[in-house]
């Protein structure tokens, strides 16, 4: 076993590098697996779409780091069995115990696992708690509606220790945290200066249309250009494949842009939200994973404040 958890490169225990298992809806079996992505830092890849039952609402990379004193989780996943499933392959890859998680965000796929890890400290921004707790009901609603039997038993465990910018762990300098904004009101963004791997949570998207339900597009294209200033050798999206460039911040900005000017041209039109759902749509937006669905959201999120500040300005 010692030499699987060793591998590097294209595989790992038998899982090929890039590869996202299917779920399996029968069996209610996530079908996780652990890619290294330098000695002792995984990713754990979900898919590149949107949240069905299909999935098992897995659409979110959690991954885990393997430090000194133990296990560092980031993020948790949508559900309780999620939760127990990385557990139990985080056991199957290291024999060391899981020190604390870490939660990148407020969404509910960064920490619906959470009573997996009950046991361990969980830690989030004081900004990303009030958001859990204001939400953490229509959360579960919304999932359980969308998840099914995936959600079984699932109850929200919310983080129960704040973090701030700056070292994760007192005393040791590989791991940065930065609080940046505009995805949610706090993105944290994890920095392993060993590896030269950056989680950059929902701040960045690559081949899919990004989230926007808690958005600011001029905080988050801010916060983009810090992330471009970042020098890294691979970054992880909390959706969408991993990347070794600037390919996913440039797409989220292109989008992000894109967004922002079209919906204050249509505000200046006197468009409704109907016409501005039917207008045209570039084809690499329209090419992205879950285009059909949170387009719309986009539109429904957004353009109403776009709205209200055209009518102001008459």
């Amino acid at each position: 076993m010692a030499w699987c958890r060793a591998l590097l490169g294209v595989l790992l225990c038998g899982a090929a590098a890039g590869a996202v298992a299917q779920a399996d809806p029968a069996t209610l079996d996530y079908r996780l697996s652990a890619r290294a992505l330098a000695p002792d830092v995984y990713v754990v890849e979900g898919a590149n779409a949107d949240f069905s039952r299909a999935n098992g609402c897995n659409i979110i990379n959690t991954g885990f780091i393997v430090s000194e004193d133990g296990v560092i989780v980031i993020n948790t996943g949508p559900s309780k069995r999620y939760g127990e499933q990385l557990r139990a392959l985080i056991g199957r890859t290291t024999a060391k115990p899981v020190r604390q998680v870490l939660h990148l965000n407020l969404h509910p796929d960064y920490f619906l696992g959470n009573q997996a890890f009950a046991d361990v400290p969980r830690l989030a921004t004081a900004a990303t708690i009030e958001g859990m707790r204001a939400e953490v009901k229509s959360y579960e609603d919304n999932l359980y509606r969308l998840c099914g039997d995936w959600m079984k038993a699932t109850e929200a465990v919310l983080p129960d220790r704040t973090v701030t910018p700056g070292p994760l762990l007192p005393g040791t300098p590989r791991f940065e945290l930065r609080e940046l904004k505009g995805h949610t009101a706090s993105d944290l963004v994890l920095i392993d200066r060993t590896s030269g791997v950056v989680f950059a949570g929902g701040l960045v998207f690559v081949d899919r249309v990004p989230t926007t339900p808690h958005a600011r597009l001029s905080d988050w294209l801010l916060s983009l250009d810090a992330l471009a200033a970042q020098p890294f050798k691979t970054l992880v999206p909390s959706h969408g494949p991993v990347i070794d460039d600037g390919r996913g911040i440039e797409q989220t900005r292109r989008y992000l842009r894109w967004l922002d000017s079209s919906f204050d041209a249509a505000a200046q039109r006197g468009s409704e939200m109907t016409e501005v759902l039917a207008q045209p749509v570039p084809a690499e937006f329209r090419s992205w994973a879950a285009f059909a669905t949170e387009y719309p959201r986009n539109v429904v999120h957004l353009y109403p404040a776009y709205e209200l500040k055209s009518l102001q300005a008459r």
